[in-house]
């Protein structure tokens, strides 16, 4: 076995190092907000750095699983982003798959006119008279149908198509295979990183999005996990600042619990596409 230089030493050993600090300042804001939501009140303000609580206390989570409207909330939330994902996904494969093809005609206009979009939106005003206008204010149609294609994760996927080698879809062509057959026997199976990778981009979007829900829904038993989150750190700061009657739940350890709520679901999905994820973003963005 080859022994490694000096020099290699020095620079692995120095790489560790820097890694492990960018490791932990990426961690640390995740851990202060777990520590803080299972923290008293007198725990929390007892110190500047929570590295571990002085005791646990669950109080603050009692107190938002007992809302009434928060599971409702959830379900919102889980259909917005499982039907609002499955129409993404549809419509980016569907769209990125034609428009992958050069000898096409059309596509390159088509494809200017999709980039245009991303310099120049309609605005706020005309989205919102064109969603009161399909009759869709008040649903969770009004969350999904807006965003139902991202111009960015087209162009990821329709570079990733166009890295797929012709000759594949051109022998299985031959072999009989119609272009849909294609399409869902050759060429979904071969992209499955930047198909997970995109879904996971999606599916955060529609999980933590509640800009929309403030200017579609009306309705309370409608709103989103995030929303009803804002409005209950809304309410409690209110309250805090009227006085309210019981100060330990007005505090940091209740909004740092919200924070947990709406975090943890989403981000243990992660590991599911970890071994995609850095591929297919990495694959997709290489060719223009």
């Amino acid at each position: 076995m080859k022994e490694r230089s000096i020099g290699n030493r020095i620079f692995n050993t120095i790489n560790v190092i820097v890694l492990t600090i960018l490791a932990l300042a990426t961690l640390y804001p995740f851990w202060e907000v777990l520590v803080s939501s299972i923290s008293s009140y007198e725990g929390y303000l007892a110190t500047d750095y929570h590295i571990l609580p002085t005791e646990v206390d669950l109080t603050a989570y009692k107190y938002i699983f007992r809302m009434e409207g928060l599971w409702s909330s959830y379900g919102v939330t889980i259909f917005i982003t499982v039907v609002g994902t499955l129409i993404n996904m549809l419509l980016t494969i569907t769209t990125g798959y034609v428009l992958s093809k050069e000898d096409l005609k059309g596509t390159k206009i088509i494809m200017f006119l999709i980039v245009f979009t991303m310099l120049f939106s309609g605005g706020l005003i005309p989205s919102y008279m064109v969603v009161k206008n399909l009759g869709i204010m008040n649903t969770v149609w009004a969350l999904i149908m807006p965003t139902a294609i991202s111009t960015y994760n087209l162009i990821i996927m329709k570079n990733f198509f166009m890295s797929i080698p012709k000759s594949i879809e051109e022998s299985a062509i031959i072999d009989g295979c119609t272009d849909i057959g294609v399409l869902f026997k050759i060429v979904i199976p071969l992209s499955m990183p930047a198909i997970a990778t995109i879904s996971l981009f999606y599916a955060v979007y529609h999980w933590n999005d509640y800009f929309q829900a403030v200017l579609y829904i009306t309705n309370r038993e409608k709103w989103p996990l995030q929303l009803f989150l804002r409005s209950m750190l809304f309410e409690n700061e209110a309250s805090s600042m009227s006085g309210g009657d019981d100060p330990y739940l007005l505090g940091t350890p209740i909004k740092m619990a919200a924070v947990m709520v709406a975090l943890i679901p989403i981000i243990s999905t992660y590991p599911f596409f970890q071994k995609y994820f850095v591929k297919g973003v990495m694959i997709g963005s290489v060719k223009g």
